[in-house]
């Protein structure tokens, strides 16, 4: 059977009617087309027909005919491999927060015995507003640092992913509330993932069709760690305790530095998954900017090429990660490249694409506009920013008090102190106290049932509701959700148990309403949370400003997620004073009901509404 050439190997072939000799060879495709697109072009080749002429053309367009209309599927998105180490590294990233939350309640007991209830209740919402707090100090910073060309996107990533990792270990090894407090502070100045992964998402992923798919990884991600981090941090949280078997005095696992810090195990996991994701960005991951002019004759180059000054430029992450997947393939056999070999980016040369759109560029002698700040702020960006803050707001409040309310001793716990032996008083349906006195291990498995359910839900009833429904109907009308999970979930307390105080709460009954509430907030969680990344992706006023807008909008986030869990831990921890555990729980839900007012003055916005000098007159030539 004969062997495929390789892409510097010519193939006889007859002469064509203008007497060039055609050859038959791999087209080197531009890194934002898609998968489907290059096997489109290779079976074009393997059945070309003297008829065609233009061997360039053919090429230029073929990978616009496999675009469908019709509902988007994961295959048919762009630039899967890059997507898949996005998505790897937000997993990690959610992962280390979604752990923390099983056990700080007992973390912070252990570290200060003295303390009660809803003074807890108070440093678990300050410790982990430390971690946001610090993140809205450095957002712009890291925006701007990821936009400049002597550093770029991808090692921004690797520099938060890594530094992540680093505060992982020095949190986990904290004896005092202040040491914690301050690898939380670390962990989140050092981190600007956040505005850099949505970015250049946004980047791979310019036309709107996409869009709803690939943000959905996410809170895909989200719901991941979500379902993983807590169960992960009960277990492995003073794991003497949790896992004997292994982690005991003269078991296999039992080290003497696992009984003087009970905490640093799960912390060292979350090290790890972080050091692990920031090998992969390092290996596999290709830098992208917004730096290129947009083109009306070339839409599909808007926001998606790499600037000029590091497209070619010399990767030594990613020659290494080429060259141990070019070891692989050999491993495999020259059947698995089909008789291809890659050409490595760093060894590209301008596509025909690349090179029409630097010509009409430089014919038109018009270089794009940016959009002054002071013109950024439209009715839409506004609304949505304010919308943004509520909706971040409410779920670091929820995210906090939950795992509170978790761990919190039941109502009929004998106290310890004074101070809280007054509280104990309950008068239905208003006045009453106490959580579901818990331990961490099944905290976190009570925890896990929001990611799980998430996951669930964005594989079965998200696609084809979002599909019916859109972007922003979908947005408001699940927002309602929230206000109803947060003004019922209190009542889970006074439920009927089949265990006494001071057991943790059991039974059918109580597992029953767990559910019913997570099931609540996740549903409004898994329509709103995609909606919110899309809609203010698409409230730009112009593409030059989509990065600015994304900063402010991971300013507002962060700033919102670091007040939300300090005002909810302070609402909750003064509900248990005054013998009302439910003050801090419709607080919250007050604010969810606010959300849902400014939604109805929001827009989906096409992300260029406002166009400077001389862009119409060029929509208008072409």
């Amino acid at each position: 059977m004969p062997v495929r050439p390789s892409n510097s190997e010519a193939v006889s072939a007859p002469l064509d009617s203008r007497g060039h000799r055609r050859r038959k060879s791999r087209p080197v495709l531009s890194n934002s087309e898609d998968i489907s697109a290059e096997i489109t072009a290779n079976i074009a080749m393997d059945n070309f027909e003297e008829k065609d002429t233009d061997v360039e053309s053919r090429f230029r367009e073929e990978p616009q005919q496999p675009v469908q209309k019709g509902p988007v599927s994961w295959m048919s998105l762009p630039r899967k491999d890059q997507l898949l180490v996005l998505f790897i590294g937000r997993l990690a990233d959610f992962l280390q927060v979604a752990s923390l939350q099983a056990y700080v309640f007992y973390q912070l007991k252990h570290m200060n015995s003295d303390l009660s209830d809803s003074r807890i209740s108070e440093r678990a919402g300050i410790l982990q507003g430390c971690f946001t707090g610090a993140q809205v100090c450095t957002a712009i910073l890291w925006g701007n640092i990821a936009d400049a060309s002597w550093c770029g996107r991808k090692w921004a990533l690797i520099i938060g992913l890594g530094g992540t990792a680093l505060s992982c270990i020095g949190y986990g090894f904290s004896t005092t509330f202040f040491w914690a407090a301050f690898w939380r502070v670390f962990g989140g100045a050092i981190n600007g993932t956040v505005g850099i992964i949505r970015t250049m998402i946004s980047e791979i992923t310019v036309e709107k069709r996409f869009q709803s798919r690939a943000f959905l990884l996410l809170p895909l991600s989200f719901n991941a760690a979500s379902m993983l981090g807590p169960i992960m941090g009960g277990l492995l949280a003073d794991p003497t305790t949790t896992l004997p078997d292994y982690f005991s005095e003269g078991a296999i696992f039992g080290f003497q530095w696992i009984r003087d810090y009970p905490f640093a195990l799960p912390s060292i996991l979350n090290a790890i998954f972080l050091g692990f994701s920031t090998l992969v960005t390092f290996l596999f991951l290709e830098e992208v900017c917004s730096l290129v002019p947009q083109s009306n004759k070339f839409p599909e180059l808007t926001l998606r090429q790499t600037s000029k000054d590091r497209r070619n430029r010399y990767d030594p992450g990613l020659h290494l990660g080429y060259r141990m997947r070019h070891s692989f393939a050999n491993l495999l056999g020259p059947k698995f490249m089909g008789g291809y070999a890659q050409v490595p980016l760093w060894e590209q040369g301008e596509s025909a694409s690349d090179k029409a759109a630097a010509a009409a560029a430089a014919k038109s002698g018009k270089k794009l506009g940016k959009l002054p700040f002071s013109r950024i702020w439209t009715r839409n960006v506004i609304f949505t920013l304010i919308n943004s803050a509520f909706y971040d707001f409410q779920l670091g409040a929820f995210t906090n008090i939950w795992s509170l309310f978790l761990s919190t001793p039941r109502y009929g716990t004998p106290s310890t102190t004074p101070e809280t032996e007054k509280v104990y008083s309950r008068s239905l349906p208003l006045l009453f106290t106490g959580g579901l006195g818990m331990p961490a291990s099944t905290v976190g498995v009570a925890s896990s049932f929001l990611g799980l359910l998430g996951m669930i839900l964005q594989f079965t009833l998200y696609p084809p509701v979002q599909a019916r429904l859109g972007t922003m109907r979908s947005f408001r009308w699940f927002l309602i959700l929230f206000p109803v999970a947060y003004f019922i979930g209190p009542y889970l307390s006074i439920l009927p148990s089949s265990t006494q105080p001071p057991e943790a709460a059991s039974g059918s009954w109580i597992w029953a309403g767990i559910i019913l509430i997570l099931l609540l907030q996740v549903m409004a969680r898994t329509f709103t949370l995609p909606a919110t990344i899309i809609l203010l992706n698409n409230c730009s006023p112009h593409p030059s400003v989509l990065g600015t807008v994304h900063g402010l909008g991971q300013s507002v986030s962060a700033a919102f997620r670091t007040v939300g869990p300090v005002v909810g831990g302070w609402w909750y921890g003064y509900g248990l004073d005054i013998g009302m555990v439910a003050w801090g729980w419709w607080g919250v839900a007050a604010v969810a009901v606010l959300g849902c007012g400014t939604a109805l003055m929001m827009h989906e916005g096409s992300g260029h509404e406002i166009f400077l000098e001389g862009e119409l007159e060029e929509m208008d030539d072409e």
